[in-house]
């Protein structure tokens, strides 16, 4: 999570959604950077709530989300992502064939009640609220002359996170 924050400090504020219990731990981790944590209310309802929760922390028109487990995040993309979104509600990457809802830029307000909305029926799906919204799709070979498209690595599982180590490690020698 350091590294998608560090990597992010251009922007205006950074907010952190997470669970009320580690806020503590989150803040020691990221301690001596720019950011906020907000609980998320509902601290089991995934992603979607996540977001939400994020949003409403914000005063800004757009905003970027980005998942806390993708440490190539290319801030670079997220450049491109807020361009693109503007006159739109959101501006949201597709890559291998998927679209990529927790790399993306929103209309900050449109994206708070499509997350309401979908939340409202009972669905959790980030990709549902997203369906509700104006949205541009930044297309793989758009990204791909722009961006690392490492950008979209997440990280689940102990090996993933001992590869992304290495290659880390790796970029830092180069």
């Amino acid at each position: 999570m350091r590294r998608v924050v560090k990597r992010l400090a251009g922007l205006d504020e950074l907010v952190v959604s997470c669970r009320a219990d580690q806020t503590a731990a989150i803040e020691r981790a990221l301690s001596g950077m720019e950011f906020r944590c907000v609980a998320d209310p509902d601290p089991d309802g995934g992603p979607l709530v996540g977001v939400r929760a994020g949003l409403r922390a914000l005063d800004t028109d757009y905003t970027a989300v980005v998942a806390a487990d993708m440490p190539f995040v290319d801030p670079e993309l997220v450049s491109i992502l807020f361009a693109r979104a503007a006159g739109h509600d959101a501006a949201v990457p597709r890559h291998e064939g998927w679209l990529q809802p927790t790399q993306a830029v929103y209309r900050t307000d449109a994206m708070v009640d499509a997350c309401a909305t979908t939340l409202s029926r009972g669905e959790r799906e980030l990709r549902t609220a997203l369906g509700a919204l104006d949205h541009v799709v930044v297309t793989e070979s758009e990204i791909q002359k722009h961006a690392d498209t490492r950008t979209f690595t997440n990280l689940n599982t102990r090996r993933e996170f001992a590869a992304a180590e290495r290659a880390l490690r790796t970029d830092d020698c180069s």
